[in-house]
């Protein structure tokens, strides 16, 4: 069974971004902070950062926010940018204030680019996301892509080859799947992440991407009524939709 880490509560308020220490130590000062009801009246007092703390822990009467080993799924909009390096608004402002202040800090777990939609991953669990974006995970992603011109037909075959070259690579991609849902549309399953990669594969074979929309990673579906900008914290059954099963189990 593993230990319960414990941290002071005006560190681990500050790195929740509810400010500085001294602003924490103003918040208990003022009754402002509880911990099962009862008010914390020192700031230095440690605490168990449990999963159930934003339950039971208030700050102005309202619930913590989620504690340090936080994972969401976000439904991203197009337009907005996973990278500092791309222009346009960012994904971490789709999410409150406070957390863009957080530390350690919250990341997108892989990315999606700024003409694509759909399902992103967000953590601020470092060992959580190396795990996802391992290529050793093998964790597929479906797409939906929509294009300029009716599929030729022989896409599924080269796609599931696994020798396809992208333009300037030296390396043949991995097998992927072709699902057709009409002569312009088609459901793309990918293992891995390339520079992307989508719309490179139907270039490679004339075609040209006109909008891309990630719905599912792992076993984990982007939800319907989950509309663009708007995010959803995931538990551990959630998480276990993403990540394979150990083998033996």
């Amino acid at each position: 069974m593993s230990k319960v880490p414990t941290l002071r509560l005006d560190r681990l308020l500050a790195n929740m971004g509810y400010g500085s220490r001294r602003e924490v130590q103003s918040l208990v000062d003022a009754g402002l902070v509880t911990l099962d009801g009862i008010e914390i009246e020192d700031s230095d007092q440690r605490i168990a950062v449990t999963r159930d703390l934003s339950e039971r822990m208030r700050i102005r009467g309202k619930p913590l926010d989620p504690p340090p080993g936080l994972a969401l799924m976000l439904h991203k909009p197009l337009g907005v940018t996973c990278s500092h390096k791309e222009a346009g608004p960012l994904v971490y402002g789709l999410l409150p204030d406070r957390w863009r202040r957080r530390d350690p800090a919250i990341s997108t777990i892989g990315r999606l680019d700024k003409d694509t939609s759909g399902l992103l991953l967000m953590t601020d669990d470092g060992t959580l996301l190396h795990r996802i974006i391992s290529p050793r995970a093998n964790i597929s992603k479906r797409y939906r892509v929509t294009l300029d011109r009716p599929l030729r037909g022989d896409e599924a075959e080269i796609f599931s080859a696994g020798t396809l070259m992208l333009e300037n690579e030296d390396k043949p991609l991995l097998p992927a799947g072709l699902e057709v849902i009409s002569s312009t549309s088609a459901y793309l399953i990918l293992t891995e992440g390339r520079y992307h990669q989508v719309r490179r594969m139907f270039a490679a074979l004339g075609n040209h991407v006109m909008a891309l929309h990630r719905d599912r990673i792992g076993g984990l579906t982007l939800p319907d009524d989950l509309e663009p900008g708007q995010y959803r914290l995931l538990g551990e059954a959630d998480l276990a939709q993403v990540l394979p099963r150990p083998a033996g189990n």
